[in-house]
């Protein structure tokens, strides 16, 4: 792991001495082509870091979603996603950074020819379509965030180069299917008996099981939301049907994560944000504490500091006087979470609620969801079993509809991972979020529920960008994406 992570950082490949003086003209630290390991490496880590950090320029979803909020500086936690270019940058992560290599090591391991009569063709052949499918795991889970963040986006001409520098947008109901085959594919195409990329993988250490499993989670995640958009039902159903039966993430050892260091610079964004910069902008919500408290939720004092002051949302908050976000969250080795079992329960739980039959019983997976997510964060038994008991948790008696009683709990499960919470609230309707007085007029006073194109796209693709812009009913803070019909 260190051995990947140094070479991450510095970007510096090892050579060989060479007598040969024609390598003088080589240079060793920038080379022409980077091993398709090292870009699969990168690619992990490009998108953990993404998704993870709360960098008010790249990552504003725990402000969204009303997980936290600013004490100075406001303008994110009141929707303000132009000035500091938010939209371009969580693009550019995503597409520049994250697909770029993943798209790269694609090339360079398929291009990997590996002859017929090679005594170990079987199993170089098994290797290397373990590393395209585990790639393309990878590439689809980028773009349904892709998706889930914007609408439509470039998806069949993106990143070709030189061919095309000005890619038209995908519908996103279009990119969904075509992802789920992507996924269906990949299981099909691994043999967990033989490896992948080995110790390159930063996610799972090439356990080709927890690679299934998290493909399949992935699809199970792509066809609630085809199905809450009844576009297409049949699909969706199909989709969900066949990741259960194929195997889902079904336990917390198996989640989705990718693992940080206690040393710059591989630590967890969140310390650099939190602790190393030494700055003190964020503050925990009362939204978030008053809903824990109300229902006396054990991880009040492992999401936080305890207090039970917290901020309001888009207005300036002490940071001295108000609820601090947790002491483990700001360690340097914390690792970031793509997906967990806790999720993979909930969309469970709502599958089961949506009339999915496979799915079996939605309390059931609730109860399960809400002890995962306790667990992994290091709750007592008896403080989950406490929790669970109560008229106001359990799933027969607590408030509201099913979307409610699924909807309030998956946003409190899914408190360090803004992008997923406010994913869950904008496809459930809960918990209730209200705007700030002084919300951005972009908002036209409510919650966002998708970010708006990057101004460099308005800029130097205007054309497929105003495509878009109709295709989807403009481009607005307030256009709702096609899974978000309620």
């Amino acid at each position: 792991m260190k051995k990947i992570l140094f070479i991450l950082g510095f970007s510096i490949l090892s050579a060989s001495c060479s007598d040969d003086l024609s390598s003088l003209n080589t240079d060793e630290k920038n080379p022409a082509v980077v091993p398709a390991y090292t870009l699969f490496t990168s690619a992990e880590r490009s998108l953990s870091d993404q998704m993870v950090n709360t960098n008010v320029n790249r990552n504003i979803f725990r402000l969204t979603c009303q997980y936290w909020t600013e004490t100075t500086y406001t303008d994110e936690s009141n929707y303000d996603f132009v000035t500091r270019k938010i939209s371009d940058n969580h693009w550019n992560a995503l597409y520049a950074g994250t697909l770029a290599d993943l798209y790269k090591a694609k090339e360079y391991t398929d291009s990997e020819v590996i002859p017929a009569n090679d005594p170990a063709f079987a199993e170089k052949t098994a290797i290397k379509k373990n590393k395209l499918a585990q790639i393309d795991i990878l590439i689809a889970y980028t773009y349904q965030v892709l998706v889930d963040t914007f609408g439509d986006v470039p998806y069949s001409e993106a990143l070709l180069g030189q061919s095309n520098y000005l890619p038209k947008y995908d519908k996103g109901v279009d990119i969904y299917k075509a992802l789920i085959i992507k996924l269906s594919n990949s299981v099909a195409n691994i043999n967990d008996s033989y490896s992948g990329f080995k110790d390159a993988d930063v996610i799972y250490s090439d356990n080709l099981i927890n690679w299934k499993a998290f493909a399949n989670s992935i699809k199970l995640k792509l066809g609630i939301n085809l199905l809450a958009s009844g576009l297409d039902n049949t699909t969706a159903t199909n989709a969900i049907n066949s990741a259960i039966t194929s195997g889902l993430i079904s336990s917390n050892s198996s989640n989705a994560k990718v693992p940080y260091m206690a040393t710059v610079p591989n630590t967890n964004p969140l310390y650099s944000d939190l602790v190393a910069s030494g700055r003190h902008d964020f503050v925990v919500t009362k939204t978030v504490v008053n809903k824990m408290i109300a229902l006396n939720d054990p991880r009040r004092s492992i999401y936080t500091d305890g207090n039970s002051n917290g901020g309001t949302v888009g207005a300036s908050n002490s940071y001295s006087s108000r609820t601090h976000v947790g002491s483990i969250i700001e360690t340097p080795d914390f690792s970031g979470t793509l997906l967990d079992y806790a999720e993979v329960e909930f969309l469970l739980a709502e599958a089961a609620e949506r009339g999915i039959s496979a799915a079996g019983s939605a309390e059931t997976h609730y109860n399960n969801a809400i002890t995962a997510s306790m667990e992994d964060w290091g709750v007592a038994s008896s403080a989950i079993a406490t929790y669970l008991a109560q008229p106001t948790v359990a799933y027969t008696t607590a408030t509201g509809t099913w979307q409610q009683k699924i909807g309030e709990q998956a946003w409190l499960g899914l408190y360090n991972r803004g992008f997923e919470g406010w994913t869950s609230y904008r496809r459930l309707n809960y918990p209730v979020l209200t705007a700030p007085a002084t919300a951005n007029a972009a908002a036209e006073g409510k919650v966002p529920v998708r970010m708006q194109y990057p101004i460099r796209e308005q800029t130097l693709n205007p054309t497929n960008y105003n495509a878009a812009s109709s295709a989807i009913g403009g481009d607005k803070l307030t256009t709702k994406l096609f899974w978000d019909i309620n």
